[in-house]
């Protein structure tokens, strides 16, 4: 890929630059993704994958209530809906969503670093997980995207997180930091199943005016099963918000 830089100003509309960088990340404006990213990609989903098929094994009780749930709710009529974790079953979209972004999060053991570039003195960012590829995969069924389709929208949320973990650290102001998830997944998302820019635009304000996470305090020995499910539950809210942006 291109070293093109798109700068985003706080003195224009975020909302709607980020939404058009996404339509023209999508679609290749900014050149070939090299091979060594995209292999790095798909081994972050591997092993996102074997957190999740390992947590459900085990019976983890957020994965697996929210499995029990997505399988619950059918699929709205106009879509093929979306599948989890070990059923061939569609079901809704959403909860398909958050059941397998809860999954793959389960064992807190898939993390990386999100947002921290020294070069340029943007150093805010967290720890953070693979957590949200499922909502790529989600968009991939939806409108038919091969593999190589579906790691550049995975490759897309992770590159707004962590671009907005390396500026702005919601930690400062007692949010969930899985709020960035939520913002990237609703944009990568809406771009990947043809949103126009006004779309992803209301999308994305739909998340951050109605849909804000608070910091879980954690204490004791074992965080809450709520708190680790926080991602899954911003996936969840991030679809929701794509398709009420998308139906008007």
């Amino acid at each position: 890929m291109s070293n093109s830089t798109v700068v985003l100003s706080r003195r224009e509309n975020q909302a709607r630059l980020l939404a058009e960088y996404a339509i023209d990340f999508l679609s290749g404006r900014f050149g070939a993704i090299g091979t060594a990213t995209l292999d790095r990609v798909a081994q972050f989903h591997l092993d996102s994958v074997g957190c999740a098929v390992s947590a459900l094994s085990q019976g983890a009780r957020a994965p697996t209530v929210l499995r029990n749930e997505a399988l619950q709710h059918s699929p709205s009529r106009d879509s093929r809906g979306g599948i989890v974790f070990g059923s061939a079953r569609p079901t809704d979209v959403s909860k398909a969503v958050a059941a397998n972004c809860s999954a793959v999060r389960e064992w807190d053991s898939n993390g990386t670093n999100f947002g921290f570039d020294p070069i340029r003195g943007r150093t805010a960012g967290e720890f953070g997980h693979n957590d949200f590829y499922p909502v790529a995969i989600a968009a991939a069924r939806l409108v038919h995207l091969d593999g190589f389709k579906t790691l550049r929208v995975m490759l897309l949320i992770d590159e707004i997180r962590g671009r907005l973990a390396e500026v702005f650290a919601l930690r400062t102001y007692a949010i969930d930091h899985v709020h960035h998830g939520a913002v990237a997944s609703v944009v990568a998302f809406s771009a990947a199943i043809g949103a126009t820019v006004e779309q992803i635009e209301s999308a994305i304000g739909l998340v951050v005016a109605h849909y804000v996470p608070f910091r879980a305090i954690r204490a004791g020995h074992q965080l809450s099963d709520s708190k680790g499910a926080s991602a899954a539950f911003a996936a969840e809210i991030a679809i929701v918000s794509a398709m009420r942006a998308i139906r008007g």
